[in-house]
């Protein structure tokens, strides 16, 4: 069965038993591009704008009530996630999210029109703009949609992290005292604790969270009421404040109405800071992952200082190979937020004037980020991080072998007498402390408190 829709470009054939309507077709007809659709907390958070707006306008005398009713129920039920297979429109289309927009009104027009007892299509009972988008506009729903939908997110993200952080700060106690050579220009520095290099991870991703709290709280100023470019034309006294403060009921979210209206509907810089949070978080993760394949390279022909969880074969040619899957797996995380970062860059310098039209792709590409970091994190704590053993004999080994000792000489002596002894303890591959006992005049007793590596950490 199908039934006829009309637009301001003419008609079309719509299958009867779906409830998107003429202009979603037109849109999943324009942009058969990449097959890919927004997140579903798109979804739950337009419905939820749909409702707290019907709420406003019944209230403001500006929507009939029993259609108001109607438009309620059907955004509850879609809040609830009962249409989320009629939103089929893909990322790439119509610029500021018109698509998106008309999608979510043709669906809850035609679910309040069956609730209302009339035929889907029948836009005289319920209509897509006159009712469902009334004191609306896409320049101000689909941003207020891009802001809850990340809100929704990001509780899960920060969660994630400070598992994280807690499990580098367990290996941080549990590795405290396994003095290790540290290692600058990737060559040998002066001793550090294996413990003391888990704590400075912690103390990056604590941090990252810290960023990624501080610029999530800039997405929770909306610019719904705003309309087309700020104005606020075409509602009524009291819309914007009234509307936002359903909303923060709704979503349980802290939401305010923003400063400028103007300035928000055109500036997509609060997305960009949060993006760019996001992407110091994914150069902390690379730092960090970097770092244990070198820590745990070899087994016999690398540093193996530490030994990573075992969690798959690591070869499909050379038996008994254990790769460092999980820190590759979670570089490749990284690199896709930075690449996001990117395109969300781009993106926010492309406005012009009153609005910027690239807010489909910045949805996508920030609540991808937001994703694959909650669910990268997570994997990085229970499948490496809270597995990782140390081998304290070969962590002391490296320590007393690092030339970079002679370090603590030099107060004693000077800087070109010990460079001298390290030089010679390279040429002769013999130990700074072999070297120092025949070069040096202080006493041997002396020379062994001074490069104890237990005390220069």
């Amino acid at each position: 069965m199908m039934r006829i829709e009309k637009d301001s470009l003419g008609e079309k054939r719509i299958p009867d038993d779906v409830h998107y309507g003429i202009q979603t077709l037109r849109a999943i007809e324009n942009f058969p591009i990449s097959g890919m659709k927004l997140p579903l907390e798109m979804v739950k958070a337009i419905a939820m704008i749909k409702r707290a707006a019907a709420e406003t306008n019944m209230e403001l005398g500006g929507l009939d009530r029993k259609k108001g009713m109607a438009l309620i129920k059907a955004a509850e039920e879609l809040s609830n996630g009962k249409f989320n297979n009629q939103f089929i429109v893909d990322v790439f289309q119509a610029g500021a999210g018109t698509s998106f927009n008309m999608n979510a009104n043709e669906v809850l027009a035609n679910r309040a029109i069956e609730h209302l007892k009339g035929k889907k299509g029948d836009y005289s009972i319920i209509h897509p703009n006159d009712h469902v988008n009334m004191a609306q506009s896409t320049n101000d729903v689909f941003p207020t949609t891009m802001r809850i939908a990340s809100l929704f997110k990001l509780p899960k993200l920060l969660e994630s992290l400070d598992n994280l952080e807690d499990s580098l700060e367990s290996k941080a106690r549990e590795f405290k005292g396994i003095i290790k050579s540290g290692r600058t220009h990737l060559q040998d520095a002066v001793p550090i604790h294996l413990g003391q290099e888990f704590k400075a991870w912690a103390k990056m991703i604590a941090k990252s969270a810290n960023r990624i709290k501080v610029a999530g709280d800039g997405i929770k100023e909306l610019n719904i009421g705003a309309t087309a470019v700020g104005t606020g034309l075409n509602t009524r006294p009291g819309y914007q404040k009234k509307v936002v403060k359903k909303l923060s009921q709704l979503t349980g979210i802290n939401l305010r109405p923003a400063e400028n209206l103007i300035e928000i509907t055109q500036n997509l810089n609060d997305f960009v800071h949060l993006s760019s949070a996001l992407k110091l978080l994914a150069i902390d993760l690379i730092k960090i992952a970097n770092d244990l394949r070198l820590l745990s390279s070899g087994p016999n022909t690398g540093l193996a200082e530490i030994v990573l969880p075992a969690v798959q074969p690591g070869s499909s040619i050379m038996p008994g190979k254990v790769n460092p899957v999980i820190a590759e797996a979670i570089d490749m995380v990284a690199f896709q937020v930075i690449g996001n970062d990117l395109t969300i860059t781009c993106a926010a310098q492309a406005g012009q004037l009153e609005l910027n039209v690239m807010m489909p792709v910045v949805a996508h590409n920030l609540l991808q980020s937001i994703d694959i970091l909650t669910n990268g994190c997570k994997v990085f704590a229970g499948k490496c991080i809270n597995g990782i053993k140390a081998d304290e004999a070969r962590c002391r080994e490296f320590a007393d072998k690092s030339v970079s000792i002679v370090t603590a000489l030099s107060p004693y002596i000077g800087y070109g007498p010990s460079a001298d002894i390290a030089k010679e303890a390279v040429r002769t591959k013999r130990s700074i402390k072999e070297v120092a006992f025949e070069k040096c005049k202080l006493d041997r007793r002396k020379i062994e408190d001074i490069l104890d590596p237990l005390k220069m950490v």
